[in-house]
């Protein structure tokens, strides 16, 4: 072979071996890559339906109702970061239509209770005390308005409109504006006591609504029903399904058509679609007690029971969004408080070792020194191992130092290239002999595998049977559950 063909070929190999893989299907934007990062986050909900111990407010409490005897947004706020959480979203505005800052928009606000003497301002209390611990702050107004007098006429959509910038503008960069699906029906309606229906697809002009929130709240991914960025999973009961897409193709009833704000396909909500045509991860919600609102009658769920919802919903590259409910003091209940500490610390000791980290790796084909299996073991998601172009199957081999006990397999795709594997097996090595320990299909933003029973081995492999181009995967990880 001549000198310059074996030169040509050497150099063209070297630039292969440096070059990424070609980006695959729907991306995630920045805002969703930081919202990813996440994980776990709260919805705190504190109105006057709070202190009527309902859960949902008709519009007509008197704003003398609220009044919490000592509230205390630190209390709040530290007990959710012991629980693990990232991040807040403040019902700033219920459906009942109480708002909890001094708004322009209407008199019923937090101005018209006794709380700090009619000078208080309670979405700018949790905000200081959310970013003072730390953690992200994100706004829920509901656009639903069960006491304002204009709602479901002409008039009200501006008002609504003003509220956002209001939230928008006064409390510094937000990770998520939240909205949910419930719009119209009966209400106080400034002393009507009707039923009033909307048509949810039009009555807001979410087109133009959420332009407001891209304009001033850049970095704010937007929940509803179905998106913009964040999809809701079709259920409060805090899981995905087993198989779960981060990307999504909302679909109108006729099933042909995409749906706009105020329709969505709930069946397929919490698999996701695969191929979708937008990166829409799923969100799945739930109440840390029974009810979103603080009842006094009520537990909250056991750290074991968070801990499970953790690996069914982060697990499976969801986001955990979970209901906080101060009581009438103002305060997250001491039940609470301790359920959410003990749950913290079982996610936060069961997953600060590694036991792979120290493995030697086997890999069937890797696509160069800068994509090599150093990055799977180096706990930085910005780094990935990735195959050549055409090669979409491959094994990965953790030879361990020494046999180790575990019970939970980690696995993290680079997802800024896209979701792309789609079917994979897990194989220890027991009595001289490979055993397949699982069987699956997504991976996504994380997915974490709970055994049935702990297993104790020293070789571990990972067996990518179907991608429909070449693979990526960022981590891998082996942890032991710790009580």
């Amino acid at each position: 072979m001549k000198p310059l063909l074996i030169l040509f070929l050497f150099l063209s190999a070297a630039t292969y071996a440096q070059t990424p893989p070609k980006p695959y299907g729907a991306l995630p934007s920045k805002r969703q890559l930081a919202w990813h990062d996440t994980e776990v986050y709260g919805l705190i909900h504190f109105t006057p339906t709070t202190f009527e111990n309902k859960e949902w407010g008709f519009g007509d409490a008197d704003p003398k109702t609220f009044n919490p005897t000592d509230f205390n947004a630190d209390q709040i706020i530290k007990a959710a970061k012991a629980g693990g959480l990232k991040g807040i979203i403040l019902v700033a505005k219920h459906h009942d239509g109480f708002a909890l800052w001094p708004t322009k928009t209407t008199n019923y606000n937090i101005s018209q209770s006794p709380f700090r003497g009619g000078k208080g301002n309670l979405v700018k209390e949790v905000e200081q005390a959310v970013r003072k611990n730390g953690l992200k702050f994100g706004v829920y107004c509901s656009p639903w308005d069960r006491n304002n007098a204009l709602y479901g006429t002409d008039k009200y959509l501006a008002i609504y409109q003003a509220q956002l910038k209001e939230l928008y503008s006064n409390f510094g960069a937000l990770f998520m504006s939240w909205h949910d699906g419930a719009n119209g029906g009966d209400g106080y309606y400034g002393g009507a006591r009707e039923k009033r229906s909307i048509d949810n697809t039009t009555y807001y002009d979410w087109k133009n609504t959420w332009a407001i929130t891209r304009k001033m709240q850049p970095m704010a991914n937007i929940f509803s029903d179905i998106g913009l960025d964040i999809r809701w999973v079709g259920n409060e009961d805090g899981h995905a399904a087993e198989t779960s897409w981060a990307t999504f193709t909302p679909m109108a009833p006729d099933g042909k058509s995409v749906a706009v704000p105020g329709q969505a396909n709930y069946p397929q909500s919490p698999e996701g679609i695969r191929n979708g045509k937008f990166w829409m991860p799923a969100e799945c919600d739930v109440p840390l007690r029974k009810g979103w609102f603080f009842h006094a009658n009520e537990k909250p769920k056991s750290p074991e029971t968070l801990f499970d919802l953790y690996l069914k919903s982060v697990g499976r590259g969801a986001g955990l969004d979970l209901g906080l409910a101060p009581d009438t003091r103002g305060q997250l209940h001491a039940d609470d408080v301790a359920s959410l500490k003990t749950f913290g610390d079982m996610v936060k000791h069961t997953f600060a070792n590694n036991l792979a980290k120290n493995a030697k790796l086997k890999l069937s084909n890797s696509r160069g020194a800068k994509f090599n299996a150093a990055a799977l073991l180096d706990n930085n998601k910005t780094t990935y191992w990735a195959t050549q172009d055409q090669v979409h199957e491959a094994t990965i081999e953790l030879n361990l130092p020494a046999s180790k006990t575990f019970d939970i397999i980690s696995l993290q795709e680079y997802i800024q290239l896209g979701q792309r594997i789609e079917a994979y097996t897990i194989e220890v090595f027991e009595n001289g002999a490979w055993k397949k320990v699982y069987d699956g299909t997504s991976i996504g933003a994380k997915r974490l595998i709970k055994l049935d029973t702990p297993v104790t081995t020293n070789k571990v492999k990972i067996n990518i049977t179907k991608s429909p181009v070449c693979i990526t995967l960022s981590e891998i990880g082996l942890y032991k559950k710790t009580a």
